[in-house]
């Protein structure tokens, strides 16, 4: 027989998972709620602006740390929990990001300076605590985005 606080901890790690699914509206609609939206911050013609976003509630209160270049503590731009997002600027060209969690995700990107890019975390049951994924998203749902959800703690956000 199951014990009453381990059923407990199970019907809350289920509720937990069900909650933190994130799905957006329809471009449509997504569109119409952009319409006008300006971005807390704008790309510098000699720069890439990169905007991390984790929509997902699972794991809420871990922190994902973001890095460039390497993971020392000098490279963390930043960190999201559950429903916030982050900026910040980066050279042009091809830059490693890391997103630590549980896990570390790795994930390699090439951009233009003055460009605006868009990146999700998404989160995943860990051993002890969230792991995460990183992965570039298209601009309409991360303009989207950015306008849904908190800001992060940006450590790096530039001017």
């Amino acid at each position: 027989m199951i014990k009453r606080s381990v059923l407990k901890g199970l019907v809350l790690a289920l509720a937990l998972t069900v909650a933190g699914c994130a799905t957006l509206p329809s471009p449509e609609a997504m569109r119409a709620a952009v319409a006008g939206f300006e971005l807390p911050r704008s790309a510098e013609p000699d720069k890439v602006l990169v905007y991390v976003v984790r929509p997902n509630e699972l794991g809420m209160i871990v922190r994902f740390n973001v890095f460039v270049g390497d993971q020392e503590p000098a490279s963390e731009m930043g960190y999201t929990r559950g429903g916030q997002y982050i900026h910040f600027s980066m050279p042009p060209g091809k830059n490693r990001l890391f997103s630590k969690a549980e896990n570390t995700a790795e994930l390699e990107i090439d951009a233009r300076g003055g460009e605006v890019v868009y990146l999700q975390q998404e989160p995943a049951m860990g051993l002890l605590f969230a792991r995460n994924s990183m992965f570039r998203i298209e601009e309409l749902p991360g303009k989207y985005l950015v306008k849904t959800l908190k800001p992060g703690t940006m450590l790096k956000p530039g001017k």
